[in-house]
């Protein structure tokens, strides 16, 4: 069992606020991800669930026990941290048997969890290496192995993958995204990445200033953001948001359209004309940076890989209007 509420939790530093009054709850089972800008709050968030931090008010509960004052060790919580934090004089089987032993766990039990452990995240024919001669993503794995063998009622990751290069981060996403399948236990995920928290939540925790701005599965913020920030958040690229006329031509003070929702045409065919500025060729997809064209300082299209513009052509773009969002003056969702 891994249900985790927060109750009216706040977080002072001295006379700064940086958790206003928060109420959240992550369901037992469920791949939940923290994600927002540098400094929203969210690793802060984190560490008072894992108990790392005092919480200023408010109550936490797991599995409907009230935890609040309750030592990180006993919350039943296994963290991994941005840092692999691996003894480099110990082995791999070493390594992920440190807190059993340190619990006094039997030895023919720390050996049963070792090998379950090691299977799971493919460690079995490196168990007897050393940190220093495995790869970045292997001794992140080794990380996890030895919050895995603790069998915590929630794993607790604190931008785990932000060290490794960007192929690594990928086969990493994959593998801890398995992983959750497998063990079918609650996961709490911090990352800035929205790309990481689209590809792996269940479920999505928008922060902004220690505020949520929105909860849901990674579509429903997709499809239906609760307001700008979490349009020009969520998504790759970001959402453009175009003010002035053209807003209140539908009826808004703020419309959004995502760069994929934008079809591109010849200058004289299209409903927005500019210019075209930076063009990024990722091979199947384009994406134009548009200038000149009034409504922003710049759009964003993504078209197929093989539509040609060169920098300074005239362009002309054609949003879908049955995808175009609207937000009202405080920046909130039209419906």
């Amino acid at each position: 069992m891994g249900r985790i509420q927060l109750k009216q939790v706040t977080k002072s530093f001295g006379d700064v606020e940086v958790i206003p009054p928060l109420d959240l709850t992550i369901e037992d089972g469920e791949f939940t991800v923290f994600v927002g800008p540098s400094g929203c709050g969210k690793s802060t968030l984190l560490r008072l669930i894992a108990g790392l931090e005092d919480i200023t008010s408010g109550h936490i509960e797991i599995d409907g026990k009230d935890a609040t004052d309750v030592v990180p060790a006993k919350r039943g919580l296994a963290m991994v941290f941005q840092s692999y934090a691996l003894y480099p004089h110990m082995s791999v089987r070493k390594n992920i048997a440190f807190p059993m032993k340190m619990a006094g766990m039997d030895k023919a039990e720390q050996d049963r969890r070792i090998e379950a452990a090691a299977k799971a995240l493919n460690l079995t024919d490196y168990l007897d290496r050393r940190p220093g001669q495995l790869s970045g993503g292997q001794r992140q794995r080794v990380a996890i192995g030895r919050a895995i063998v603790r069998e915590p009622a929630a794993f607790l990751f604190d931008e785990p993958l932000s060290n490794l290069d960007a192929a690594l981060r990928v086969g990493m996403r994959m593998e801890i995204s398995e992983l959750h399948k497998k063990l079918d236990t609650t996961m709490i995920y911090v990352t800035h990445d929205q790309v990481e928290a689209m590809t792996m939540a269940d479920k999505i925790v928008v922060l902004q200033a220690g505020v949520i701005e929105q909860v849901g599965s990674p579509l429903e913020l997709y499809h239906s953001p609760r307001n700008t920030f979490v349009a020009g958040f969520i998504g790759s690229p970001k959402m453009n948001l175009i003010g002035g006329a053209e807003a209140q031509k539908h009826g808004a003070h703020t419309i959004g359209v995502r760069p994929e929702h934008i079809d591109v045409v010849d200058a004289d065919a299209g409903e927005w004309t500019g210019t075209v500025g930076v063009a990024e060729h990722l091979g199947s997809d384009t994406f134009f940076h548009i200038n000149g064209t009034g409504l922003a300082d710049t759009i964003t299209v993504r078209a197929p890989g093989e539509v040609s513009f060169n920098h300074g052509d005239p362009i002309g773009l054609n949003p879908r209007a049955e995808l175009i969002h609207k937000f009202d003056a405080q920046g909130l969702r039209i419906e």
